[in-house]
């Protein structure tokens, strides 16, 4: 008798079968299906994004082919934002809140050495030079995930209240020198507005963790991040007289090693990690001459606002006392660089059970911090945001053997894009139905 009095009350008001709490595991099973129906699919454009990658700033291949298969899907689609970036619309049944799930775009000046079938084999123009370009970081897995969480929501729409805003960014790795780009050029453009996002969601992928498992942290998760620029003017001379010229090659050289002490005696590291790194070092053209110039250009991690800014007052201090006593003069050029990655904590605690669902309660740990940087940070200022990692690691490397990011011999087990997908969709779904008012 109960059962008919149930079936008979859904019968005659079937909006409250919406409020059942079997209608959200039903969701679920029906974002699991449709983006399994996907992962092939989602792997072929994987694949072929690898193949063909595109510097920052320049990634017109790659939003084409976004931006024709978001309007495939039916959704309002703008293109150009930030020179390259491609937002789609997905309205759903009727009014609610609007999430904004983000994907990067752009490769790195990188030549790849997996030997992969569809490796790249692309080049591309870098600060005036032609170099190889691959995808070293993984955001051709990203542009895949989400590409494939874009086909599956498209199939829910009728079965959400809100807005669901897919945001294909150019330049996270930073645009070109001299150039504008990335998420804060696509915030100065209204990607968060017309209509105005509530939240934002994104994933890195690595080998950090084995495919199919994940990992987050509330609050600081990955450090601020910023370049550094040093130009170090002596006076030219021949490599038989030095005593006739200013050498900036030893002037530079010194700098170097005295910048390394920045971090190693004047920071207290147990209050937060920091890192100064120099990374290029450009000087001469002949060996029997001793240049007028040499320039090198580095990198600053830090968690804490303070910090940063000691570092920043250190690195001018030691590169003009330097230069100075040798006789030189020296430019130093620091940009603003991106904020630290902060995950807000009430929408961190909020989603995790959407992660746990996809993972399982052993495939998702918390994170350590991270001393790369994410320039998701810029949305995360405007509204709160979560950012979390995918594993990617084949099951027969261990651990210690992980291959990082930004090497040439990157690559991923595809096994991990199929979580990602149904990650992405369900952290969507579960934040416009646990927004709806009650």
């Amino acid at each position: 008798m109960k059962t008919f009095s149930l079936i008979l009350l859904v019968l005659l008001n079937p909006g409250s079968a919406s409020a059942q709490p079997h209608d959200a595991t039903d969701l679920h099973a029906r974002i699991d299906a449709l983006a399994g129906d996907m992962e092939e699919q989602v792997i072929v454009w994987r694949r072929d994004v690898h193949t063909h990658p595109e510097l920052s700033n320049r990634e017109f291949r790659t939003s084409k082919l976004v931006a024709e298969h978001l309007r495939s899907l039916g959704m309002e689609v703008q293109t150009g934002i930030a020179h390259t970036g491609v937002v789609g619309i997905l309205k759903g049944r009727g009014p609610g809140p609007v999430v904004a799930l983000r994907a990067d775009m752009d490769g790195l000046p990188v030549k790849e050495t997996t030997g992969l079938a569809y490796a790249s084999t692309e080049v591309g123009i870098y600060e005036g030079q032609e170099v190889s370009v691959m995808h070293a970081c993984g955001h051709d897995n990203h542009v895949a995930i989400l590409m494939g969480a874009a086909s599956v929501l498209s199939d829910l729409r009728d079965q959400f209240d809100g807005t669901i805003k897919f945001i294909f960014q150019p330049a996270e790795e930073g645009a070109p020198k001299g150039e504008k780009g990335g998420a804060g050029m696509m915030i100065e453009e209204g990607v968060l507005k017309s209509p105005d996002v509530d939240a934002v969601f994104g994933l890195h992928i690595s080998q950090n963790g084995l495919a199919g498992t994940a990992n987050y942290r509330s609050g600081g998760a990955m450090a601020s991040a910023q370049r550094f620029d040093i130009e170090i003017h002596g006076r030219q001379t021949h490599g038989a007289r030095p005593w006739a010229g200013v050498d900036p090659i030893v002037i530079g050289a010194q700098i170097i090693t005295a910048l390394q002490t920045i971090v190693a005696r004047q920071v207290d590291v147990t209050s937060a990690p920091a890192v100064v790194t120099v990374a290029t070092f450009h000087g001469g053209i002949r060996n029997n001459i001793i240049p007028d110039k040499a320039v090198m250009s580095g990198t600053i991690r830090t968690f804490d606002p303070d910090m940063r800014e000691f570092i920043h007052q250190q690195i001018h201090k030691i590169t003009e006392s330097i230069a100075g006593a040798m006789g030189a003069t020296v430019s130093v050029t620091i940009d603003p660089g991106v904020p630290v990655t902060h995950n807000d904590p009430a929408l961190t605690a909020r989603m995790i059970p959407s992660l746990q669902r996809i993972y399982g309660p052993t495939g998702l740990h918390t994170a350590e911090r991270i001393t790369g940087a994410e320039d998701f940070s810029f949305y995360q200022e405007e509204v709160p945001g979560l950012f979390f990692f995918i594993g990617a690691r084949p099951a027969d490397i261990p651990p210690e053997k992980a291959i990082p990011n930004h090497s040439p011999y990157f690559y991923i087990d595809e096994a991990a894009l199929l979580p990602g997908v149904r990650a992405m969709s369900s952290l969507a779904i579960d934040y416009l139905q646990s927004t709806q008012p009650q």
